[in-house]
């Protein structure tokens, strides 16, 4: 078959030039006069290329962090525009390190004369620039080296005028190596101008199209992130029923709005759908550096405390939550969600680097913390080796405070334990409640039974009708590491007792045994007066220990209310065991008799263990037994373990700090007592000056506020601190509410955290185990600070999108 004309003329394009004969095959090309050599850098620095990159955990420390060449030249751009997003890193310290006889150092003013380019290295206590790192070649002059890889020191030099080292490094020509830099910055996230944006030459309406798209993505990615619910689906093809719901959300705001419709999914170009899972996570991460960003500007240079804890996640892998604790600029306490550190093990170490990651990457100085709030934990509280122990070295001023909310819960464990009969009680319980729920068979009865009882009682006019009374629910189990669970497991029992004795009784009729036999002795456990006695007893105590927990999990809590708190528990379970015996046993008798229980002659001599105990008194009665052996020991008891878990008052630090509780500055206003706190505690926060200045303040703070009325009805510091801000006295008496503040910043409980770990089994369940680290920290900060997300407009998401990486269309 004959090519055709048209083929010849191709081939004629394509034929291979031949080579003169008299040249030898092997002609090496002509030399110049130029050595050719290879670079002395190149051997200094050889080229190891980083294939991955977590854009939100790159390192912030111009010493540490890798160059820019040793990144896959795909990666590259990617890498200059997040730490271009970033910001110099400019950590603003309290002191920064003197060097030489005349103790020269580095000055936090510069960061405001050179904003844009100048870094400093707290590890190193070298200045570096930004724009000359992002642009810097292994090749390149040996003279960049000093503010791009090895540092600059000589502090001298900055205070010489017109020689001054940072002017000399922009340098004076326009074509200067950082003006240039700064330049190529600026053009990297000017993307409309690029070259290929301009070469396809977008109209306003493909612009305005592209721009709807990734905006319905978006709100798709807001609302799944608020909701906690997964973005995939297991088949997301055309043909799926089930794509997923991040497709299915598109697909229902597209059957409401034709212009939506019209642009994305089917009708959008195969190469900027903006529906694949990088995408999704890419548009998520954009919400949570904006969460962060708006959380390290609430913070901005305000000391703040540190709240942490870990748990396991549903993939097996250990989490560690980070929370910081500060006061806003109206007043207010704030317990921010600040991410989730994956840890390989819970040692004090591995815990410190990690929070020092996180907070290095934000710009937070580690010697800005005024306190850490952490469990009882050894490797937490350790005094030598736990965390506690090395934030302590590092910052002498982050007091440490155990959980109170966790203290409490260690008080009533070891309340329940230490007296027999409770303990007893207590074991009974919970085999009460594993028989009810052991089948569904009895958890139908017993919800059954309870709607029986319910519409018997109110037909008789027995209990109160209204919106959310009367509800039919099940038997709370008590743990001893969940909070208030003790306290809502008595609650159920008794608001639940018959409809519970009831199905007892079912399962006994029906005779099958084991159960019948463990139904039997369930009922008679039950319908025993002492169980009925201690069952009231311990709901008696527990309520109030169980407002004082609540109390204690507000994240607006501060440390001197929750510590009156205490004490006005206190006080309560020592009035109970004063006065409280009449009105309880009159209200158990009553319970007795309304369903039939035997009642014991109170005055009949009492027999213990039946009759085989060691040392039976003959003039011990009945009375006697429930009164002292049971009542007064079960309130001594809780008494003695909430003095021994709550012995702030024995703490120098809350002693003083009490001198700023309202309700002590109405007793006396006690000046020199804050002046010591002030000496004493935070002795780094104020200078010597401001130290003489302070009492002063605080002889007019007495005159103008404590003598006004307004003050009298504040209850807590809390409020005051609120309150001094709202009539602006918290300008005229700056140094007096800084020490307010201080005090504030000090943890009361780790309860934030726990939240926290609650969400994340609402995002990471069973079928979405598979999260990654940064995925799952991202919705955790959406899930969690919606608060603050849901203020983002969606333009400045898309702005922030956009500007990730090089975009294949404009919007």
């Amino acid at each position: 078959m004959k090519k055709s004309s048209t083929q010849k003329t191709l081939d004629t394009w394509f034929t291979k030039r031949k080579t003169p004969e008299n040249s030898e095959s092997n002609a090496t090309l002509p030399q110049s006069d130029v050595e050719t050599q290879e670079p002395e850098n190149r051997a200094k620095f050889p080229r190891t290329e980083i294939n991955e990159i977590q854009i939100d955990s790159l390192e912030r420390d111009p010493r540490k962090r890798p160059q820019i060449w040793e990144y896959h030249p795909n990666l590259q751009d990617e890498v200059r525009r997040a730490y271009i997003k970033l910001s110099p890193y400019q950590p603003l310290l309290s002191t920064y390190p003197q060097k030489g006889k005349r103790n020269r150092s580095f000055q936090s003013s510069w960061f405001a004369l050179f904003s844009s380019w100048l870094e400093y290295s707290p590890t190193k206590d070298k200045a570096f620039c930004l724009p000359c790192f992002l642009f810097n070649k292994p090749t390149g002059h040996s003279g960049h080296k000093a503010f791009t890889m090895e540092g600059f020191q000589s502090w001298k030099k900055v205070r010489d005028g017109k020689g001054c080292a940072f002017l000399s490094h922009m340098g004076k020509d326009s074509d200067s190596f950082h003006k240039n830099a700064v330049r190529a910055c600026d053009d990297l996230m000017k993307q409309p101008q690029h070259i290929q944006n301009v070469v396809e030459n977008y109209t306003s309406k493909q612009i305005a199209d592209n721009r709807l798209r990734v905006k319905t993505s978006i709100e798709a990615v807001r609302w799944l992130a608020f909701q906690g619910c997964a973005f995939r689906g297991h088949d997301e093809s055309v043909d799926s029923i089930n794509p997923g719901n991040f497709v299915k959300l598109l697909e229902l705001l597209s059957s409401y709005n034709e212009k939506v419709a019209e642009v994305i999914l089917q009708n959008a170009p195969r190469n900027a759908s903006y529906t694949s899972p990088k995408i999704q996570k890419q548009m998520l991460q954009a919400f949570s550096v904006r969460v962060k960003k708006a959380i390290r500007e609430e913070i901005n240079d305000s000391k703040f405390c540190i709240i942490v804890d870990e748990a396991r996640d549903e993939s097996k892998k250990e989490q560690m939550a980070i929370v910081l604790r500060f006061v806003d600029k109206d007043g207010f306490i704030r317990e921010r969600f600040f991410g989730l550190v994956h840890v390989s093990d819970t040692k004090a170490l591995t815990l410190q680097k990690g929070i020092y990651s996180v907070l290095s990457n934000h710009n937070l100085d580690t010697q800005n913390i005024r306190g850490q709030g952490y469990d009882g934990a050894s490797n937490m509280r350790g005094e030598w080796n736990g965390l506690q122990a090395l934030i302590l070295k590092d910052c002498p001023y982050a007091y440490y405070v155990h959980c109170l909310a966790h203290r409490l819960q260690l008080a009533l464990v070891a309340a329940s334990r230490e007296v027999i009969p409770i303990q007893k009680f207590f074991t009974k319980l919970t085999f009460i409640v594993n028989i009810l729920g052991a089948s569904c068979k009895r958890n139908d009865e017993f919800q059954s039974a309870q709607a029986e009882e319910i519409a018997y009682l109110t037909s008789i006019d027995e209990l109160e009708t209204g919106r959310g009374l009367n509800q039919i629910g099940t038997l709370q189990r008590a743990g001893d590491t969940r909070w208030s669970s003790h306290f809502r497991s008595i609650s159920s029992l008794r608001q639940r007792f018959s409809p519970t004795c009831q199905v007892l009784m079912n399962i006994i009729e029906e005779g099958k045994s084991p159960q019948a036999g463990d139904a039997d002795s369930a009922y008679e456990s039950m319908t025993s007066y002492q169980f009925v006695f201690i069952l009231h007893l311990m709901e008696e105590i527990m309520e109030n220990t169980n407002e004082l927990c609540l109390a204690l999990q507000s994240q607006s809590q501060d440390i001197l209310n929750a510590m009156s708190l205490v004490s006005s528990t206190k006080a309560f379970i020592q009035k109970l065991r004063d006065d409280g015996w009449d009105t309880l046993f009159a209200k158990v008798n009553s319970f007795c008799e309304a369903r039939n229980i035997d009642i014991p002659d109170m005055n009949a001599r009492y027999v213990g263990r039946g009759g085989r105990a060691r040392h039976q008194q003959d003039d011990w009665t009945v009375q006697h037994y429930y009164q002292v052996d049971i009542f007064y020991a079960a309130i001594d008891s809780q008494l003695q373990e909430l003095n021994n878990r709550f012995n702030e008052h024995a703490v120098e630090l809350l002693i003083l700090s009490s001198a700023l509780d309202p309700s002590e500055i109405s007793k006396g206003f006690k000046i020199d007592a804050i002046c010591q706190l002030v000496e004493k505690f935070y002795p780094h926060d104020f200078a010597d000056h401001e130290k003489l200045q302070l009492k002063k303040q605080l002889e007019f703070f007495e005159y103008d506020i404590v003598n006004d009325q307004e003050f009298k009805s504040i209850s807590t510091i809390s409020d005051l601190s609120q309150w001094l801000v709202r009539i602006r006295r918290s300008t005229r008496y700056p140094l007096v509410y800084r020490v307010i503040v201080l005090v504030l910043t000090l943890p009361v409980s780790t309860a934030t955290t726990e939240r926290s770990f609650s969400a994340m089994k609402i995002v990471k369940t069973r079928l979405r185990n598979r999260m990654e680290n940064d995925f799952l920290t991202d919705s955790l900060l959406m899930y969690i600070e919606k608060e603050i997300a849901e203020k983002f407009t969606i333009d400045s998401i898309i702005d922030d999108f956009r500007d990730m990486q090089e975009r294949r269309v404009m919007f």
